[in-house]
């Protein structure tokens, strides 16, 4: 099969062949439709995840059609289409047996703990717990988000952030998880502040439905001030959606008393350990609390508001692209130049 390896990190993947994989017993092979090119691989590739064995082929963000299945495998079969969380469960440790698979012990992530999905093929692992089935209506493009970002997003805001209608919530980040943040709230009858220093990024935020806007860049920015004007006090859930201190400290510092904070974006590297504003936590009671992507037998009531028309991530491509293309995608993804989810819609090249 096609790849893209890296046998060193922060040295320039390639293009080259594997031997196909095979399925392991409680898994399946998938052949990829698409495969969205996150940060979260950016992450990866630099370094800042120890779970990577090098070489190592990234991505995680996929959807396809079974192409071989383990014998121990019951609920599905070759040629179903499926896309899988990415953050997938052993399905024995605690925490998997109360259905809670996003933070497995023993966690399996395509493109992590195991070789990932910039490829023609990808081996997934526990499959009669993880897999998603697709709608036959839904195409491998728009699948392919579920994965990550989309649901990562709709995890932060409807269950871990509780976001109801008439809530004030803020994004930091316009990217794709904070645009698929966006649209959800929305959706979810929300006002939504959206914040980011990019003046073509805040008029996508708007168009998925922020009614207002904040440009951090702007040399008066005062983006706690902004905020917590427009939505008259604070708003009751933020979400870094991009994972930077500023960013972090900003959508805590926003809230306001009794308000949550949902830290989605990745907090890696020299960013591990960001300042936040306890004295105001303590003295706010604010909430702070982690997303981690979302369990497999949650993505039912995400896809029930996807076909009823109340979500559209569809629109939050921005460009499909071959194989071969998703290296300088993964290489340049800190410059944060592009508008909306980067696609590998094309394994051929």
């Amino acid at each position: 099969m096609k790849a893209v390896l890296y046998e060193a990190f922060n040295q320039r993947p390639t293009l080259v062949t594997l031997p196909d994989p095979t399925p392991e017993p409680h898994g399946v092979v998938v052949r990829l439709g698409a495969t969205g090119v996150c940060r979260s691989d950016w992450h990866g590739w630099v370094g800042h995840d120890a779970d990577i064995a090098l070489p190592h082929v990234p991505g995680h963000e996929l959807a396809g059609t079974i192409e071989a299945v383990g014998r121990d495998v019951r609920r599905f079969r070759v040629g179903d289409r499926v896309t899988v969380p990415f953050v997938a469960g052993c399905g024995t440790c605690p925490e998997c047996r109360a259905g809670h698979q996003q933070v497995c012990h023993s966690q399996f992530q395509p493109g992590f703990t195991h070789w990932g999905s910039f490829a023609e093929y990808v081996s997934l692992h526990q499959a009669d717990l993880n897999l998603v089935a697709l709608p036959d209506d839904m195409g491998f493009d728009t699948a392919a988000s579920l994965g990550c970002r989309f649901a990562t997003a709709f995890r932060a805001v409807v269950d871990q952030g509780r976001v109801r209608g008439g809530d004030w919530v803020a994004v930091h980040g316009a990217g794709g998880v904070g645009l698929s943040a966006i649209m959800i709230a929305t959706a979810l009858g929300a006002q939504v502040v959206a914040v980011d220093i990019a003046e073509d990024k805040l008029a996508l935020a708007r168009q998925m439905g922020a009614v207002a806007t904040v440009n951090g860049a702007a040399s008066d920015a005062d983006v706690v001030g902004a905020v917590r004007e427009v939505t008259g006090g604070g708003a009751h859930v933020s979400l870094d959606a991009l994972g930077h201190p500023s960013t972090c400290f900003h959508s805590i510092a926003n809230l306001r008393r009794r308000g949550r904070h949902v830290q989605v974006g990745l907090m890696l590297g020299d960013h591990a350990a960001p300042s936040v504003p306890m004295a105001q936590i303590i003295a706010h009671e604010l909430e702070i609390l982690g997303s981690h992507g979302m369990q497999a037998h949650r993505y039912d009531a995400m896809v029930a508001m996807i076909r009823s028309g109340r979500l559209a991530p569809e629109k939050l491509i921005g460009k499909r692209i071959a194989l071969s293309d998703s290296i300088e995608a993964l290489v340049t993804m800190d410059r944060f130049q592009g508008l909306g989810a980067t696609v590998v819609t094309r394994f051929d090249a």
